[in-house]
């Protein structure tokens, strides 16, 4: 028996959508931006080699690169609330993702500094400036413009992995599109829907870091 599609419902779900898509898009920038700042201060942790400090820096980030995200969600949210009072599945989204994927840009970020050349460092030091000066005005300016595509793509996986917080109710992209669905008796058009606004942004995105890619090459 052939499925009968009702693509009419997609119009009238949109304000309901674009709530989700709103929610799914602020958290994959809060995160990325947040994810970036502590990845970047984790890797200079790591790199500065001090044991202490770099040993739990590296803890940290292997023990969240070896768990699941959506183990990672769920745990956080059933156990905040022990040590805080009143939490959201969206304000515990933000908190999850921020710190799941700091371990991630984290490695990034420390392959990028590493990718310069050591003598750039000793260079640095020779002419006064501290670790941190030395990082921050020679080191860090030439590893990000090396790592913008390889960033840009961990945000672009970053926003897909946005629909797992649909395990704690978030109202998510796919979350809307679902609870729409079912609203309205069309669960399998919404999904669609919401399959080719994920399609839609995902393959864009990842066709501009094509062709950042190559720039960056050419400046090379």
């Amino acid at each position: 028996m052939a499925m009968h599609f009702d693509f009419s419902v997609i119009p009238h779900s949109l304000p309901f959508v674009w709530k989700g898509f709103q929610f799914s898009l602020g958290l994959t920038l809060a995160a990325m931006s947040g994810g970036i700042v502590l990845g970047t201060l984790l890797a200079l942790v790591r790199l500065s080699g001090g044991p202490v400090l770099g040993s739990l820096a590296a803890i940290y980030v292997d023990t969240l690169r070896s768990i699941p995200l959506v183990m990672v969600i769920l745990w956080f949210f059933l156990l905040a609330p022990i040590f805080i009072t009143s939490i959201t599945p969206e304000r515990s989204a933000y908190i999850t993702f921020t710190l799941f994927e700091a371990a991630f840009y984290c490695e990034i970020i420390r392959a990028g500094i590493q990718s310069i050349p050591r003598g750039q460092v000793f260079s640095g030091y020779a002419l006064g400036m501290t670790y941190g000066q030395t990082m921050s005005n020679v080191i860090l300016p030439q590893a990000f413009r090396n790592m913008l595509p390889i960033l840009f793509t961990q945000t672009i996986v970053l926003f897909q992995d946005t629909s797992l917080v649909y395990a704690i109710g978030a109202s998510d992209l796919l979350h809307t599109s679902e609870a729409t669905g079912k609203t309205f008796g069309r669960p399998v058009e919404m999904y669609i829907f919401a399959a080719i606004i994920y399609f839609t942004l995902c393959f864009s995105l990842s066709t501009l870091v094509k062709h950042l890619q190559k720039r960056i090459a050419i400046i090379r």
